[in-house]
């Protein structure tokens, strides 16, 4: 069974604040790119890696093409990217593919496997925490209102699927999509929920960076 994944790295970053796109800033020592690319790399189960880039990161695109990693460009939307990054690996045999974000430096192997696995079961499966916090409305600086709870998730990445669903739910697809799941459901495919992990978190503001730096550090005992 190969698989693969991809990572989407394309995207600008601008809420992150800094001169450069978060992706390509130092996070314990190391660019966020290369955390999120070793995550993979250190996985057995993983077979290749694509990694949509933006056109203006030529620079990494030679450097990252050079350590065997492939790579496609991005498009005009996260879903067009994703179109990009599913097409780079058209033959390469995949079987199942991991969609992550390359803001998510922190991931695990824990993760990364549970997602594996239950695409056993599973045409498609996403990590996701339970909403516990209690949830408004507002509006104008005030709370208008309530909302349940209830049921509701909070999602991760990597999202996996069955390579030909998803490509197949990527090209039947229009329109801006949140994340995969969306369109993995519009195109009526089933998605497990597998456990999240707090410690997966999005860097999307520039107080993420010292956040996931404790994390990293933490985790590496230094």
């Amino acid at each position: 069974m190969t698989i693969a994944a991809l990572i989407v790295a394309a995207g600008r970053g601008t809420r992150a604040k800094g001169q450069i796109p978060k992706q390509w800033r130092r996070l314990a020592g190391r660019l966020v790119a290369e955390h999120t690319l070793d995550a993979f790399r250190r996985e057995p189960r993983i077979d290749t890696i694509v990694i949509v880039l933006h056109p203006d990161d030529q620079e990494q695109s030679t450097d990252l093409a050079a350590r065997g990693y492939l790579v496609a460009p991005g498009g005009h939307d996260r879903a067009q990217s994703v179109r990009n990054g599913l097409a780079a690996l058209e033959n390469t045999g995949t079987r199942r593919v991991l969609i992550h974000d390359v803001a998510r430096p922190c991931v695990t192997g824990g993760t990364i496997n549970a997602v594996i696995d239950a695409l056993d079961t599973s045409p498609g499966a996403a990590p996701a925490l339970a909403v516990t916090d209690a949830l408004w409305t507002g509006n104008d600086g005030r709370v208008t209102g309530a909302r349940d709870r209830l049921g509701l998730y909070r999602a991760q990445t990597p999202q996996g699927f069955d390579f030909d669903a998803i490509r197949a739910a990527h090209a039947a697809f229009s329109g801006a999509a949140a994340d995969d799941v969306e369109v993995a459901r519009a195109a009526g495919l089933t998605v497990a929920i597998v456990p999240g992990d707090e410690d997966n978190l999005k860097i999307t503001l520039p107080g993420d960076f010292a956040r996931a730096e404790r994390i990293l550090r933490d985790r590496n005992g230094h």
